[in-house]
């Protein structure tokens, strides 16, 4: 039984999956976050050009 304990606590490989998991998901925290200010930095750009364009109409 204390072998066994002891190997549980040795062990590293479910620290690392969750390290990995844990930096994957900041990294989609991130790209969410970037895509979402860009997406409304695009979308007044646009706004900007077809008013320019068109008018009011757009």
């Amino acid at each position: 039984m204390k072998h066994a304990i002891l190997k549980f606590l040795r062990d590293e490989q479910g620290a690392t999956a969750i390290e990995y998991g844990l930096i994957a998901g900041l990294i989609a925290a991130v790209i969410a976050g970037t895509v979402t200010t860009l997406g409304t930095e695009i979308k007044t750009a646009f706004g900007t050009v077809c008013s320019a364009i068109k008018g009011s109409a757009c």
